[in-house]
């Protein structure tokens, strides 16, 4: 895996370096957003690791502008530790947001959860590989991992399939905020669940005909969410 680490602080960048490559990880860094941009686009990275208060282009700049081209996976690094910080970072197409200071084994096991959310989803021998709700309309490959609505492709992250591949597989079922956030992100949610408010709010941004009022992805009031719809009966 190469991993691009964009932080301006050496003590950290350094440490963050010696821990990956213990892990057999190849590393890339700078602590210009501009240059981030840059580097990525000539070596397209598996992950980037991001700061937010950078030289050049703020981090968030940073991450919009590689959302615009790529879904490559996104974890934030940031001393700006308001939930008002992280629900933008993640608004922003972040697939996860650490707070300074934190323990770079924490940062290591995140990436790890990270990429099993991206490990191909075992599916049972009856199960259909692609899902089709709303007479084709919105199309699920679970094996390529591709989403197509209304015939385009839908650019969701790691973690915006990973959800809609939960909520999909059990239609009608409720699923609290921390539910989701054990079963997609991997690890028990912290604080009052607007980080998952706010990949379902892109998620929803990219597959709903109507993002202000959704069609597939209903949220239950005081509970959480739920797929609406039933799938498409299986084509023969």
């Amino acid at each position: 895996m190469h991993i691009l680490i964009v932080e301006d602080e050496p003590k950290i960048r350094d440490v963050l370096i010696a821990y990956f490559e213990k892990e057999g990880w190849k590393t890339d860094y700078t602590s210009n957003g501009i240059e981030a941009v840059q580097k990525f686009d000539y070596h397209q990275h598996d992950l980037i690791i991001l700061d937010l208060m950078l030289e050049g282009l703020p981090g968030e700049e940073v991450c919009a502008r590689i959302r615009e081209k790529s879904n490559v996976p996104i974890i934030m690094v940031t001393s700006k530790s308001r939930e008002i910080d992280t629900i933008n970072g993640l608004n922003l197409g972040a697939d996860d947001y650490i707070v300074k200071p934190f323990r770079a084994k924490e940062l290591i096991a995140r990436i790890y959860a990270l990429f099993r959310r991206i490990a191909p989803v075992k599916r049972d021998n009856n199960e259909e590989k692609i899902i089709r709700f709303y007479g084709g309309k919105l199309v699920v490959d679970t094996e390529a991992r591709e989403v197509m609505t209304d015939g385009r492709l839908a650019p969701l992250t790691a973690t915006e399939f990973k959800l809609l591949s939960v909520l999909i597989r059990k239609p009608g079922k409720v699923y609290s905020r921390a539910d989701l956030s054990y079963t997609v992100q991997g690890y028990r949610f912290q604080g009052d669940g607007r980080a998952i408010d706010a990949h379902v709010k892109n998620l929803r941004k990219k597959i709903e005909p109507d993002p202000s009022n959704p069609l597939y992805i209903v949220t239950v009031v005081g509970t959480g969410y739920k797929f609406s719809m039933q799938p498409d009966e299986p084509e023969r």
